[in-house]
């Protein structure tokens, strides 16, 4: 390991070490209260233009495996940890988590101490940060930082959407048989909107019953709203991403028509997000945002309280009753979790319902969706 040096946006400077790959990267810190799951947390696209500090204090202790990817890359600019287990102990290991981070570009920082990052954040909120394994001058990493652009300014979506449309063919892992079902006979057909999409999502829409195909974010509207009038699909699906969904002007617009179009439509995360903002009500930010696979969501319909995985920086405000039914609540902060609209065929979450890391409790929400498409 060698040595890398931190500077952050309020004038903290620390060196650590690096167990990652070697440079230099500029990003927003967050910290994930997840106690599992971290190759799922590194290969989620949300993360794009982040680095994650882990709240757990040893990573990487069952290695990495191809089943557990997200997606087909890590994106996080780095990772955060107090300790790093170089030797993973689990037969699912196909290598350790060091070289995964090598494989996409991704630092690696450890032995430093997390809580007092956490705590920073915590009181501080999310701020931008930079880490060089190249650069130690405290000085010369604050110009660094200050003239790099931030990530409320940069569009990730067009790195981490897909450049081609393909058929999402698997379900849930069978944890018994160590491989994904295979995708059952479907009762409905959507398109999903790949802004940076979960692997699990898609697994879970499947195993809801959808023939799922993904398509990138830069196709067109009037393309979908053709498709749903001749009968070709049943819906739409608006996925998870990374960054600041105000600066997404083009699909803002997009959704903007395929509401127009009474379009039926599911939005988790940054869809969530847009949604709202196609609408007329613009999204804020947390002050340091929801990471993590404990998060108590209570279900305003039944009233049940389900534990949730979250991963976002980003809100709907509270104006958004004017048109939409609250379905979801965060019990933690109050903010809004879930949303059916009133006179829209349209639904949306904030938490994430496929977990993937996290608990099960909200994967039911798939299974409305499908009844909504199938009314």
């Amino acid at each position: 390991m060698q040595p890398i040096y931190i500077y952050l946006e309020n004038g903290t400077f620390l060196e650590a070490k690096s167990f990652g790959s070697c440079g230099t990267s500029v990003g927003e810190i967050v910290f994930n209260t997840s106690m599992t799951g971290y190759q799922e947390i590194v290969t989620d696209p949300s993360y794009a233009g982040q680095f994650v500090t882990f709240t757990m204090p040893e990573i990487g202790n069952v290695g990495c495996n191809a089943e557990d990817m997200e997606s087909k890359a890590a994106w996080c600019k780095g990772i955060i940890v107090r300790q790093y287990q170089d030797v993973p102990s689990n037969f699912r290991s196909e290598e350790p988590l060091h070289e995964l981070l090598k494989r996409f570009g991704v630092l690696g920082i450890c032995d430093i101490d997390t809580r007092f990052l956490t705590k920073m954040v915590r009181e501080e909120g999310a701020m931008m940060m930079i880490a060089s394994t190249e650069v130690s001058e405290k000085e010369k990493l604050a110009e660094m930082l200050k003239n790099a652009p931030h990530i409320s300014e940069v569009n990730y979506i067009k790195e981490v959407s897909t450049k081609e449309p393909y058929i999402h063919k698997s379900g849930h892992y069978d944890a018994m048989r160590y491989c994904y079902n295979d995708a059952s006979e479907p009762k409905a057909k959507i398109v999903a909107l790949d802004f940076g999409i979960k692997r699990n999502i898609l697994n879970e829409l499947t195993q809801a019953g959808m023939e799922v195909e993904v398509v990138p974010n830069s196709v067109d509207a009037d393309e979908l709203i053709s498709r749903f009038k001749s009968g070709d699909i049943d819906g739409v699906f608006l996925s998870n991403g990374p960054g600041d969904p105000l600066i997404l002007k083009d699909e803002q617009e997009k959704i903007k028509k395929l509401i127009e179009a009474k379009v039926p439509m599911f939005g988790i995360c940054l869809g969530h997000q847009l949604l709202s903002i196609a609408h007329g009500y613009e999204t804020y930010k947390l002050k340091f945002g929801h990471h993590g696979g404990n998060h108590p969501v209570k279900n305003r319909a039944t009233g049940a309280v389900e534990i949730t995985a979250q991963n976002h920086n980003y809100n709907v405000p509270d104006e958004i009753t004017e048109i939409a039914d609250v379905t979801h609540t965060n019990l933690f902060d109050g903010t809004i979790e879930g949303v059916k609209y009133k006179d829209s065929p349209i639904m949306s979450v904030q938490h994430h319902p496929e977990s993937s890391p996290g608990p099960h409790e909200s994967r039911y929400i798939f299974n409305e969706f499908l009844k909504m498409i199938q009314r």
